[in-house]
C-alpha cells in the first residue's frame, strides 16, 4: 500500500510516533526532560506553537500549530535529536521509532477541541491516572502546575482548562469522529491542505425513499468527511438538525 500523502500545509497538525516494536522511548525521568528540551529548541527554530502535548512510555502526542511549511523538517529533528540522545544514554545503536512519524492535518474547530480532549485524556484511557492534572507529562499538567510556560505559550489548553471541557470524557460518537478525521485523506492544491472524498454529496444522497435512509446516507457522507455544514446546505436542513440526527442513539449504533 502507498503511503499516505504528507501534507505540510501551514496550520494545525496531529503528530504522533512510537517505539519501534512499541518498546518504552522513556525509562526514567531524565528522558521526558530531555524531549522536552529538544521539543523547546526545535520550537524556537521552527517557530510554532505546542497547543497539547502527552508523552506516554513508548508513544507521544502533540498538537502544533505551524507558521511556515516546516512539518517534516521539525518532526525529523525533534524525532532525530532525541533518538541520538536515547541511544548515547542506553548505549544502544540501531532505530528508536517503528517508522516515520504520523500526521494530521486539523481541517476544523470541533475536531481541534476533540483531539486536546483526546491527547489530554490518553492517560486515564490507559488506566494511569484518574483525572486531568495527574498525569506529570502532558501539557494541562504542566499548566496547572505553571510549569514550561514557554513551550506552552498561545495554547488553546489555557482557555480549555477554564471550563470543565477538557475532563469531560470522550463519547462514542466524539471517537467516531476523530477516528473519521484520522481516515481523511488530503491532497495538496495551491499550498492548500484539501479533502478527498470518495463520493459526492450527489452520489450519498441518490434515490433514497424514507427519512431512515436519508438518515443514514446522511452519517455515510459525515464519515466521508464532509462538514455537518456542508450536509445541511446540501439538504436544505439546518445544520442543528443534521447534529441531532448524527447523534441519535441509532446512529451511534451503526
Amino acid at each position: 500500500m502507498p503511503r499516505r500523502p504528507r501534507i505540510e500545509s501551514i496550520g494545525f497538525h496531529h503528530i504522533i510516533n512510537r517505539g519501534v516494536a512499541r518498546g518504552e522511548i522513556f525509562l526514567k525521568e531524565d528522558d521526558y526532560r530531555a524531549f522536552l528540551d529538544i521539543l523547546q529548541v526545535s520550537k524556537t527554530r521552527y517557530n510554532f506553537t505546542v497547543h497539547s502535548l502527552c508523552l506516554m512510555p513508548n508513544h507521544y502526542h502533540l498538537l502544533i500549530e505551524t507558521t511556515h511549511e516546516n512539518l517534516s523538517m521539525l518532526a525529523r529533528q525533534i524525532n532525530s535529536k532525541y533518538a541520538q540522545y536515547f541511544n548515547r544514554e542506553y548505549k544502544r545503536v540501531g532505530p528508536l521509532w517503528q517508522g516515520r512519524f504520523k500526521n494530521w492535518y486539523v481541517y476544523d474547530d470541533k475536531y481541534l477541541h476533540n483531539l486536546i480532549r483526546y491527547i489530554e485524556q490518553n492517560p486515564i484511557k490507559a488506566k494511569m491516572v484518574n483525572e486531568i492534572g495527574e498525569y506529570p507529562w502532558s501539557s494541562s499538567t504542566f499548566i496547572l502546575n505553571t510549569v514550561h510556560g514557554e513551550l506552552l505559550e498561545r495554547s488553546q489548553l489555557f482557555d480549555m482548562l477554564k471550563s470543565d471541557l477538557l475532563s469531560k470524557e470522550l463519547n462514542h460518537f466524539e471517537l467516531e469522529e476523530i477516528d473519521t478525521f484520522h481516515k481523511t485523506v488530503y491532497k495538496s492544491i495551491e499550498n492548500r491542505a484539501v479533502r478527498q472524498k470518495q463520493s459526492s454529496l450527489e452520489e450519498h444522497f441518490e434515490k433514497f425513499k424514507t427519512l431512515s435512509q436519508r438518515n443514514s446516507r446522511i452519517l455515510e457522507a459525515f464519515n466521508d468527511g464532509y462538514k455537518q455544514s456542508e450536509i445541511a446546505r446540501y439538504l436544505k436542513m439546518t445544520a442543528a438538525n443534521v447534529s441531532k440526527i448524527l447523534a441519535a442513539p441509532s446512529m451511534l449504533s451503526q
